[in-house]
């Protein structure tokens, strides 16, 4: 799973709160295995701005979810529930 995000953009920081931080996702993650990246592009690093623009983004939010096996990774919405972050883990299968 990669969270791409900046220490500016309020949505990733509510994002990050209401979804990505409860327990039933924690757990979720930690029993598939799920490794967890975060990219920082706080200072609007050029590698960083190459891949969010490699998938579709001029800028943050991005969170993919890389199901494994060779698939392509699942772009999920900018704006996150639990209940989205599940059903995408669901849909990876594992």
């Amino acid at each position: 799973f990669v969270n791409m995000t900046a220490a500016w953009c309020v949505t990733c920081l509510v994002n990050e709160r209401v979804a990505l931080a409860p327990e039933a996702v924690r757990r979720a993650f930690a029993e598939r295995g799920v490794t967890y990246l975060k990219g920082d592009w706080t200072r609007q690093d050029p590698e960083i701005t190459r891949f969010l623009r490699e998938h579709g983004r001029d800028g943050v939010p991005l969170y993919l979810l890389f199901p494994g096996g060779g698939r392509p990774p699942e772009v999920l919405p900018q704006i996150l529930t639990p209940g989205t972050v599940l059903a995408a883990l669901d849909r990876a299968g594992g």
